[in-house]
């Protein structure tokens, strides 16, 4: 089956990363997938002509609003992948959830990455009940083995002399939703005090206004460091040899970012908002802060005992394992194509 597959394809994002992931269980099961970022294409006349350039026979959007909205009205079935904007967001606006309502109605099903999404979904669109299915984001971590650790902390003007050196990692795109500042002055403050540690900010420029403000801000706190966009790879290595993750988003359905540093057996501080808190149980699978004083609190505590530090990365590398399947995820979706093989 020829497939359109949309989605919001700013480089090394988490979208990205999942949409490639997908589309690699499409085409294992034989499907040819034509991978497209919804931001290419302003209206859904422009989707039908590439559906005949392409003799493209059934579509996939991740993203209700930004993808679902383009594929009404082709004639072809369609299925859908809720993202945490669409639920988090975009459904708070009338106008938006109104649209995304009727896409649903022409969804042959929908995937959420969460109950509590599953739940959400369902509340905003009762009509939907019995076509979202739950499945989480599978998990594969690829680190690049060759990657110079001292060589990147060099390029990051990071003190490799400090004994006990301490590297808190925020991969995130810079836009708002992800709150890359949030943490920056508390942070800068606590390296004042303690020069060993550091924060490392990683990630595209999504927004060039936003993230010309970030810069500004990284620039004039001491301690806290923005390095550009890295391919996969290298990110995994960077993720697998820094002390902890750190995510302080306002917003997430479901963060890759996180499920990897679980994969990698890194200890993960996650803000405390319904996205993170699906997949981090706080104490046991990770760390979770309400404020960036409580953040401190718990980054502090991180570093000064190895045994909770042990117990988090076990508990978090064996969730992942039992919840976040790779293989489960492949099984799930290619099962799901084949409602529009038979529609």
């Amino acid at each position: 089956m020829r497939l359109l597959f949309l989605a919001v394809l700013r480089p090394h994002t988490g979208n990205a990363v999942t949409a490639g992931r997908l589309r690699d269980h499409l085409e294992a099961a034989g499907h040819a997938c034509i991978l497209r970022d919804a931001f290419d294409f302003d209206s859904p006349s422009e989707i039908a002509n590439l559906i005949m350039e392409e003799n493209l026979e059934a579509a996939l959007a991740l993203h209700l609003y930004r993808g679902g909205r383009l594929l009404q009205g082709h004639g072809i079935p369609f299925g859908i992948i809720f993202g945490g904007t669409d639920l988090n967001e975009d459904a708070n606006h009338r106008e938006k959830n109104e649209v995304m309502g009727k896409v649903l109605e022409e969804a042959r099903f929908a995937v959420a990455f969460t109950e509590s999404m599953k739940d959400i979904a369902q509340l905003q669109w009762p009509h939907a009940v019995g076509k979202i299915f739950v499945q989480s984001q599978g998990v594969s971590t690829i680190p690049n083995d060759t990657f110079n650790w001292n060589t990147f902390l060099e390029c990051s003007e990071i003190d490799q002399s400090a004994d006990n050196l301490y590297v808190f990692l925020l991969i995130c795109g810079l836009r708002k939703v992800k709150d890359p500042l949030y943490l920056v002055d508390v942070f800068s403050e606590w390296h004042q005090e303690v020069p060993s540690v550091y924060m490392v900010i990683v990630g595209p420029e999504v927004d060039p206004t936003f993230t010309r403000e970030v810069k500004d801000r990284v620039r004039r706190a001491p301690g806290v460091r923005l390095i550009r966009e890295m391919c996969q790879e290298d990110l995994h290595a960077v993720l697998k040899s820094c002390f902890a993750l750190v995510n302080s988003s306002i917003s997430e359905g479901m963060s890759a970012a996180i499920l990897e540093a679980m994969d990698l057996e890194v200890p993960v501080l996650a803000r405390n908002i319904p996205g993170n808190a699906a997949v981090v149980e706080h104490g046991v699978t990770g760390l979770l802060f309400a404020n960036p004083q409580e953040f401190i609190q718990l980054a502090k505590r991180l570093v000064s005992d190895p045994a909770l530090e042990k117990e988090i990365v076990a508990n978090g590398r064996e969730y992942v394992k039992r919840h976040h399947s790779w293989q489960v995820e492949r099984d799930t979706y290619q099962r799901l194509i084949r409602k529009l093989e038979t529609s």
